[in-house]
């Protein structure tokens, strides 16, 4: 309790309203823009491969009743993988899950891409292309897909939070309908682009943008209250450094405010 109240008193300093505009002021334009970058990331990363996969399998050359099974496949996978992560996010943590499951996924891409060099992709080529967007399903289901809302969640200050993840889930949910959704069918298509499996390249240089931001741009929130979340941003603490900072003061505040509680109560 002594710990929510430093908290909330520290971020009366920090941020001076709960308006939309106070999400792009100070330090909270930085955690907005973080959430914001790691919700399109998710969206961009070339999962809508995986969204399609039925479709991709068809494209790929692989008959109707092998693309169901697989699809059917997929869906479970992607349940194990979900479910797998609830128990690693915390051990592994955010910023490492993120970045691992997007570096993963590029590997995915350029490999689907090369087996797509050939105009009409042989029966193994097309079963190896599968194989390789359940795997990308997979591992988008273990990391990026679950961790991004712990992320949004944390990186907001807490009086700002909801504004700010309304701002990142319209981000993602613009680009989603405006982008993603037209360009990955046409993308394989035959009546439309016809890009078949080269269309991962396309997507694995999207996702090599966006792993580079993580890199360099998300903060590893593992381990951090809400409180020395704040005290790092505000003191424009790197990224990379977020793990790897000490905060000190943060025992004399929580101490200084459990001591205006307890007089609050006695009414001294």
């Amino acid at each position: 309790m002594a710990l929510m109240i430093y908290t909330d008193e520290m971020e009366k300093q920090v941020s001076t309203g709960t308006s939309y505009k106070d999400c792009f002021k100070g330090v909270n334009l930085r955690r907005t823009e973080i959430i914001c970058m790691t919700w399109l990331a998710q969206t961009l990363s070339g999962t809508a491969l995986g969204g399609l996969s039925a479709f991709f399998y068809q494209q790929a050359g692989l008959s109707d009743s092998d693309s169901f099974k697989l699809n059917w496949g997929k869906d479970a996978i992607n349940f194990v993988g979900t479910v797998t992560s609830w128990f690693v996010l915390n051990k592994v943590g955010r910023r490492t899950l993120m970045f691992s499951g997007m570096s993963a996924i590029f590997v995915f891409l350029i490999i689907i891409g090369f087996l797509g060099i050939h105009s009409h992709p042989t029966i193994a080529e097309a079963w190896a292309a599968g194989t390789l967007v359940l795997l990308l399903s997979a591992t988008a289901n273990f990391s990026i897909s679950p961790v991004v809302y712990t992320i949004v969640s944390e990186i907001p200050s807490t009086r700002l939070r909801a504004k700010s993840i309304i701002l990142a889930r319209n981000a993602y949910n613009a680009i989603n309908i405006a982008f993603v959704n037209i360009v990955s069918y046409r993308q394989l298509s035959p009546d439309e682009w016809n890009w078949g499996l080269k269309s991962g390249f396309f997507w694995a240089g999207l996702n090599a943008i966006f792993t580079t931001y993580i890199f360099f741009r998300l903060p590893e929130t593992k381990g951090r209250t809400y409180a020395e979340l704040d005290i790092l941003f505000e003191n424009k603490v790197p990224a990379r450094k977020f793990a790897s900072t000490k905060i000190e003061t943060l025992i004399e505040g929580t101490e200084g405010a459990q001591k205006r509680q307890a007089e609050g109560i006695t009414g001294e």
